[in-house]
């Protein structure tokens, strides 16, 4: 079936392609009348615009961009990024935009991208997640003043408008909750030790294990793979000063906890206790459920749109503080293991 054209519209209405054109773009140029039987016909021949070549054109592409320096795989075992992905793509849907999605191996190929981006006009606008501290990606999207949203807190944001959550006031609750049912070795798994959110984690547990006497505590930065989080739990689990509770970055390095622990015959909750940053429904699954900071990530995307939405129609915008993760508590905490009694040889 042949794809309807400008051409096909303008000899059913009888008018000059560049009167279709003016219509269809709302520009002015011709009548009410004329305008609103170019745009019925339009709608009858179910003719659909070339967003590639109205952006060669300098009009907008409709599209927004979102580069992820991660490897492909990830994103097969990540709730977090297609939850966000799914809240993305409900509020673009809305307003006839696309999601371009572009995996890169470093910084310097995303900033690449970026430009590419901008020199052939194939989105309108980016968002920028996995913010480090004093990134380079701010400097390079302000020079190119593309329309871009920070997914991250705005210490690391610049003068970008972004969009983050208190993960400082989440942990604090998570180990305040441990402490109460009597842990004091508690032990963090992060994620990169780079990246803003991280270093707000990381201040805020050091800061609530001051504050609350716990001299055990001690976080190790992993990649936020299972394999990561196994290992880093095996090397706790080992340690003479076993923790009692363990508080891990994300879903999938919990589960790859969990399942260390039962190999090692550690039982959970009964010996140690999980909690998981950013519920899933495999939380839900696993035995035992995991305890979970819990949060939508959906709306997290939908809000992120759309806040990049109005900084590309050019509206002022400002950051956006979102929903906490907030705890969730399920069957992988518990009270804190009695202390084994020592007894003389």
């Amino acid at each position: 079936m042949k794809r309807p054209t400008i051409a096909d519209i303008a000899r059913e209405a009888g008018v000059s392609k560049g009167a279709v054109s003016y219509a269809l773009n709302g520009q002015p140029g011709v009548g009410e009348a004329t305008r609103a039987k170019i745009v019925a016909i339009a709608d009858a021949m179910g003719y659909r615009p070339n967003t590639a070549a109205r952006a060669l054109a300098g009009g907008a592409a409709k599209v927004i961009g979102l580069t992820l320096h991660r490897p492909p795989r990830t994103l097969g075992v990540e709730p977090f990024f297609m939850e966000l992905i799914s809240g993305l793509e409900a509020e673009l849907s809305t307003h006839s935009y696309g999601l371009l999605l572009q995996m890169v191996p470093s910084h310097a190929e995303e900033i690449a991208v970026y430009r590419r981006w901008w020199s052939d006009r194939s989105v309108d606008g980016v968002l920028l997640c996995d913010v480090r501290t004093d990134d380079e990606r701010i400097d390079a999207l302000r020079e190119l003043q593309l329309p871009a949203v920070v997914v991250g807190p705005p210490t690391a944001s610049g003068d970008l408008a972004c969009i983050w959550s208190d993960d400082g006031v989440s942990l604090v609750e998570a180990v305040e909750y441990l402490a109460a049912l009597g842990h004091r070795r508690i032990a963090r798994v992060s994620g990169l030790s780079d990246l803003a959110h991280t270093e707000v984690r990381n201040e805020a547990f050091a800061a609530v294990s001051a504050r609350l006497g716990l001299t055990d505590a001690v976080t190790i930065a992993t990649d936020y793979t299972g394999e990561g989080g196994a290992r880093a739990t095996r090397r706790l689990l080992s340690s003479p000063t076993r923790p009692t509770a363990l508080l891990y970055d994300n879903d999938i390095m919990a589960i790859a906890g969990l399942s260390v622990a039962q190999q090692m015959g550690v039982a959970v909750p009964a010996d140690l206790s999980i909690i998981a940053w950013d519920d899933s429904p495999i939380c839900r699954l696993v035995h035992p459920p995991l305890t979970a900071l819990s949060r939508d990530i959906a709306a997290y995307g939908t809000h992120a749109a759309r806040l990049l939405l109005a900084a590309i129609a050019g509206e002022p915008v400002a950051s956006v503080q979102d929903e906490m993760a907030h705890l969730n508590p399920r069957g992988s905490t518990g009270p804190a293991p009695a202390r084994r009694a020592v007894h003389p040889a």
